[in-house]
């Protein structure tokens, strides 16, 4: 490892509208040391293989409530729950329990849901004046109602847990006692939730997660594990789709022959989306904390030393030249494009599918509802969600 003081991660985001220039130099090793928010050092590990490898690995440990693993924030321990195991087989076997709720049918069973959901939110930004903010009118009310469908969360209730959710993904963007009160209030607000619905279940995941919580099964969830997962499905359904189609939206504009490229074959969708997917302008890798349990060698001959923290840059295995042609180019008919912003293994994300589709619905029904729709804003202007968990632009104006 490097003797100067290793660059902060987060990586800046510089130019706006490109994965950051700290990317571009990183592969000439298997991983680096990085100085996080709080100000303690972790591995990065760069290099699609290792990246890969490593998600499947059991010698990196997911419990990183330990006293010499780094924190992300001195102010918000992101993820970290005591009663929660989450590594093999405690892990493997709640994630089996989950995943019998979170089915393809259901997810696929939603679309004309999403469909219908876009259709009319499109209706009201035609409806009103230009130019229009984006994120308000469409990427985040979007995930917002899908999930509440999904979950099973009265339509009334969206704003405020919005509010408990972006509390408890900051960063360094809130004081702690602001932390604090939004995790108390999401855990409080998600326990009554719960409550609601197992006096009145309902064809939705939550009423799912509950019939697997009181079976009789002895791998049933107990019910701190119910309201963790419920928790971390609201979150991942929510705030991680809303900042993809948000700002990757933003990208796709900014690049106007893509859009008429589309616009000419719409079959160009999926693979738009993967590839903006893939250069991942709206995030980092600062959720996939691991602990070394024991030594790790890596492809270039380096190791992880047991009791190292660890990072698995799926920015940075997207950008391996090793694996991906011209990495930083942005290309909307990139074929075998197997990147890594859904992890891989058993923590690929279970809700993977869910936004696909969502993101999928969002870009061609956009583009098709207002065939000259372009940034009412240059690009540097655009401002970032800087200290939270995901950094996306706050405000992208568009116009048509």
């Amino acid at each position: 490892m490097s003797t100067q003081t290793p660059p902060r991660y987060p990586f800046a985001w510089t130019p706006p509208m490109q994965v950051p220039e700290a990317l571009r130099n990183v592969h000439k090793t298997s991983a680096i040391e990085v100085t996080l928010p709080s100000g303690d050092v972790a591995t990065l590990v760069t290099r699609y293989k290792d990246v890969r490898a490593l998600f499947a690995d059991k010698r990196l440990s997911r419990n990183i409530a330990r006293p010499d693993c780094a924190r992300i924030s001195k102010d918000n321990d992101l993820f970290m729950d005591p009663n929660i195991d989450p590594d093999p087989p405690e892990h493997t076997r709640v994630r089996s329990l989950v995943t019998k709720a979170f089915t393809a049918r259901r997810i696929e069973a939603l679309r004309p849901y999403v469909q219908q959901v876009a259709d009319q939110l499109l209706d009201e930004m035609a409806a009103g004046p230009q130019p229009v903010e984006l994120n308000e009118a469409l990427a985040f009310p979007l995930p917002i109602m899908v999930i509440c469908k999904l979950l099973g969360v009265p339509p009334e209730d969206r704003d405020q847990f919005r509010a408990y959710v972006d509390g408890f993904l900051s960063v360094t963007k809130l004081p702690p006692e602001e932390v604090g009160k939004c995790r108390q209030n999401l855990w409080k607000y998600l326990g009554d939730l719960i409550d609601s619905k197992r006096e009145n279940p309902g064809d939705d995941l939550v009423s799912e997660l509950i019939r697997v919580r009181d079976d009789e099964d002895d791998s049933r969830l107990n019910e701190h594990e119910l309201h963790f997962w419920t928790q971390g499905l609201l979150i991942a359904g929510y705030v991680t789709t809303a900042s993809q189609i948000g700002t990757g939206t933003a990208v796709l504009l900014h690049h106007p022959e893509f859009v008429r490229a589309i616009q000419a074959d719409w079959s160009l969708v999926p693979s738009t989306v993967e590839e903006l997917l893939r250069t991942q302008i709206m995030g980092s890798s600062v959720g996939t904390m691991r602990y070394a349990i024991d030594d790790i060698p890596l492809s270039d001959g380096s190791v992880i030393k047991k009791g190292t923290s660890v990072l698995l840059s799926e920015e940075g295995a997207n950008m391996d030249p090793e694996v991906f042609d011209c990495p930083f180019e942005l290309d909307i008919r990139r074929k075998e494009n197997h990147h890594m912003t859904f992890g891989a293994g058993l923590h690929y994300c279970v809700g993977a599918a869910l936004a696909r589709m969502e993101l999928q619905v969002a870009t061609e029904s956009l583009l098709r509802r207002f065939p000259d729709i372009r940034l009412a804003a240059p690009a540097e202007e655009l401002p970032r969600a800087l200290g939270g968990f995901m950094e996306g632009f706050t405000e992208i104006p568009v116009e048509w």
